[in-house]
């Protein structure tokens, strides 16, 4: 999966060694060195594969965190890169599956100015990752991931090192085996990407393993705190003209409705998915709505309840 790596201090993360199959990239042919990366970029879904028992363990335990408490929060915490990523995942939470903006934030070295621009020296700055976390009143029942492509990131392991004494549940995830990070951690997610293609550039494959890995935790969380119903985001909230017609299509879908019931279904509960879909089925809208508040708004467990029958796909 990884790369022979040259003779580099045996402390050196693995993602800031040289990968002598990238010597004399910058002279070749386009096509030759485009497809070089593509096969370093695939080295990456490797990686996430090995990690699978790992981050098994990790969503389990957020996702229970997660359920026990209500107002418990995602929180990602990261540097650079890293940092970018999992803002770039919990910014999609809320419009994919409804969930509150409350309940998500980021803790980014150097602040969220720099998302767009570096800061220097802030990856270093341990007190300001303690403080910000501090000040996020970070609690049991919030969940805090943390990562960083080297797992040797000041910033990211003395936040989650004062997550883990807050009693968060906390998981590290890193790109380099035996990482301090991955010690801060209660869980730990090693994503063994090795070296890049552009030695240290952990934009490339450890970017990318760590963007898998944080849509498969954050997506199967939300399909354990049922959001997620055959494969559908049946908790999105219709704000504009596109997505009205995918909540529309989602109705028909389970309930095998025609393009008019889906409508009238959706109007008589506000754009609702999942109350429509029970609606479209034959419930009334004050028995689709208490069938899921019954029912820890699990959209499968209120179709049993009501005793309705989707058709089978």
């Amino acid at each position: 999966m990884t790369s022979k790596k040259t003779e580099d201090s045996p402390s050196l993360p693995a993602t800031e060694a040289f990968d002598p199959r990238f010597a004399g990239i910058d002279h070749l042919p386009v096509t030759d060195a485009l497809q070089m990366q593509l096969q370093a970029q695939a080295e990456a879904i490797k990686a996430v594969d090995a990690a699978i028992p790992d981050i098994d363990k990790a969503v389990k335990a957020a996702t229970e965190a997660l359920r026990t408490n209500p107002r418990g929060r995602l929180v990602y915490v990261g540097a650079g890169t890293s940092g970018r990523i999992g803002i770039q995942d919990g910014s999609e939470l809320t419009p994919t599956f409804n969930w509150p903006t409350d309940r998500v934030a980021y803790v980014m070295a150097g602040g969220l100015k720099a998302v767009l621009k570096a800061v220097e020296r802030a990856e270093d700055n341990t007190r300001r990752a303690e403080v910000a976390i501090i000040r996020l009143k970070v609690k049991p029942g919030d969940v805090v991931i943390g990562m960083a492509a080297s797992g040797t990131t000041p910033f990211t392991i003395a936040a989650l090192k004062r997550a883990r004494m807050l009693g968060a549940t906390t998981i590290g995830i890193a790109n380099s085996e035996n990482a301090p990070l991955l010690d801060a951690a209660e869980f730990s997610i090693c994503l063994n990407t090795g070296a890049e293609a552009i030695a240290g550039s952990t934009r490339m494959k450890a970017g990318t393993a760590q963007k898998i890995t944080l849509n498969m935790i954050s997506t199967q969380i939300m399909i354990g705190l049922n959001h997620v119903y055959d494969g559908l985001m049946v908790d999105m909230r219709a704000t504009n003209d596109k997505l009205m017609k995918r909540a529309a299509r989602m109705v028909r879908h389970v309930t095998g409705c025609n393009a008019k019931e889906a409508e009238m279904a959706l109007n008589a509960v506000q754009g609702r998915v999942k109350p429509a879909i029970l609606v479209a089925l034959g419930a009334g809208v004050t028995s689709a709505h208490a069938a899921l508040e019954h029912n820890d708004d699990n959209l499968r467990a209120a179709i049993r309840a009501l005793n309705l029958s989707p058709p089978k796909p």
